[in-house]
């Protein structure tokens, strides 16, 4: 069964603040546009990719509602920014996985989220024809950052399944540019949808 609700988008002030106030923007940025980490658009990062706009990350990963000691998987890491947010949420007894697409942008993300969250965060290059990251699966959440054709099955088999009073895990996922919340329980797929954003397609 899929269920098809609308969705509060959650609180102006929250651990999300916190941890954006944590991790600048500008420390993830190519030097070449560090200048204009305090502005509210999308920036290039190399490779035909872009650091999302703030409010945009900062709303989706309210809508991932992620918790301290979870497991989380960040697909689209690009400059590793939204990892290390990641990583700042899940906490010390969490764990942050990232994967990108692109092998020089997995490097470098790699290596700047290393020095910031030791232990806690790892980046990786993507495999071939591989989406996610299903080796260290299940994860609690999920978030995407590029635009899917479709809802990705094959990361929704890389959520956490519910199992008796546990909730099973939860995906933010733009699809088709309309940005959806996806929750795996007992029934199938709970989703939510967020309005309308763009990014660069899913691949």
């Amino acid at each position: 069964m899929v269920a098809i609700q609308q969705g509060p988008d959650g609180p102006a002030e929250d651990a999300v603040a916190r941890a954006m106030a944590e991790v600048p923007r500008a420390d993830f940025l190519p030097v070449s546009v560090r200048c204009h980490s305090a502005a509210d658009e999308p920036l290039a990062i190399g490779c035909g990719q872009t650091n999302s706009q703030p409010t945009t990350v900062a709303r989706m990963l309210r809508l991932l509602d992620i918790r301290p000691g979870q497991r989380a998987l960040d697909v689209g890491s690009g400059s590793g920014w939204t990892a290390a947010l990641l990583g700042v949420l899940v906490g010390e007894a969490g764990v942050v996985h990232g994967v990108e697409l692109e092998p020089d942008l997995a490097a470098s993300a790699a290596q700047v989220v290393a020095a910031r969250c030791p232990g806690t965060v790892q980046v990786h290059a993507a495999g071939p024809g591989v989406l996610g990251l299903p080796e260290h699966a299940p994860y609690d959440r999920i978030l995407v950052s590029a635009d899917a054709p479709r809802i990705p099955e094959e990361l929704v088999e890389q959520l956490l399944a519910p199992d008796g009073e546990q909730a099973g895990g939860v995906m933010v996922v733009p699809v088709r540019g309309e940005m959806h919340r996806i929750r795996r329980d007992s029934d199938g797929l709970e989703i939510t949808r967020h309005g309308q954003y763009r990014f660069v397609p899913l691949r």
